[in-house]
């Protein structure tokens, strides 16, 4: 069985050096060469070795390399590494906001909400309660503000449309499933190219918040349960799937892909997840997958 450890950069902080290689070839005792994926920004390198010992050699690897700016992971190669299904949230994942804290902000309570929500993420409260108690705060708002709110203040996460259209583009099924709002991953799924999106709805009664969501909520567990109930529709295998989040409500559609990748997650999602990006963008998850940078679609 060969392994495939992939090292990942900034496009704006190339790092990849020929003496990167060198050291990465030494940490993991391989004699292949190194195949360039984009420059001094993503390069693999195959590893004779188990599957078992890829979270051994992924640590001594980001060990070795900690001084650099580099995202490392040593993932099994073969049939299935590029994906078949990938989900992704939304919220400072695929867009660099939390929704719920900028509208907070239209009412003046962002510091509030925002704390609340920095508490759900890091896994320190339940994801469901904390959610409903913040969009009580925000009752009364005028949902036409939304639109405003998505067009000014929205950023989506460089490499986002990049990795959604080239994972469609070889025959992924893409989707967005978040702990948000309906109102928001609609135009921001269309934006970026998913196939589908599943999200809260937000109760309205005359074109104003009513401070209540329609039960149920799209929370940890029913992430995970869209996973399983996708990959099954699809007809596809466990390692034929590929997710991607960064809260701890996230953590069980992460742990049932079969690469749950924590992209600028909290702590304790960062440490559970099998692989993590702080580093690269969003088109890290293709370099994963053994893309090069001249098959990326958009």
């Amino acid at each position: 069985m060969t392994l495939v450890a992939t090292l990942i950069a900034n496009t704006g902080r190339p790092a990849i050096t020929d003496a990167v290689l060198a050291e990465a070839r030494r940490v993991l005792g391989t004699d292949h060469q190194p195949r360039i994926l984009h420059g001094e920004v993503a390069a693999e390198l195959l590893v004779p070795a188990e599957p078992g010992e890829a979270g051994a050699l992924t640590e001594r690897l980001r060990t070795a390399l900690s001084g650099e700016p580099i995202d490392v992971a040593v993932l099994p190669g073969g049939a299935h590494r590029r994906k078949r299904l990938f989900l992704a949230d939304m919220d400072s994942t695929m867009i660099e906001q939390e929704c719920i804290d900028e509208l907070a902000d239209l009412v003046g309570i962002k510091p509030q909400v925002a704390a609340i929500t920095e508490r759900a993420m890091r896994g320190e409260i339940a994801f469901e309660p904390a959610l409903r108690e913040r969009v009580g705060l925000l009752k009364g708002l005028p949902v036409a503000v939304i639109d405003g709110l998505i067009r000014d203040r929205i950023r989506l996460t460089p490499g986002g449309r990049t990795l959604v259209a080239t994972m469609r583009a070889h025959g992924a099924f893409t989707g967005l499933v978040s702990g948000g709002f309906t109102l928001f991953t609609g135009p921001i799924g269309a934006a970026i190219g998913f196939d589908e999106t599943r999200a809260n709805v937000l109760d309205v009664a005359e074109g104003h918040l009513t401070g209540r969501v329609v039960e149920p909520i799209v929370g940890a567990e029913a992430k995970r349960a869209t996973l399983i109930e996708l990959r099954e529709r699809l007809g596809l295998a466990a390692s034929e799937t590929l997710a991607v989040g960064d809260g701890a409500n996230d953590l069980p559609m992460l742990g049932e892909a079969g690469i749950g990748v924590a992209f600028r997650a909290k702590p304790k999602v960062a440490a559970a997840a099998r692989v993590r990006i702080e580093h690269g963008d969003l088109t890290a998850l293709l370099y994963l997958q053994g893309f090069s940078a001249a098959e990326f679609v958009g």
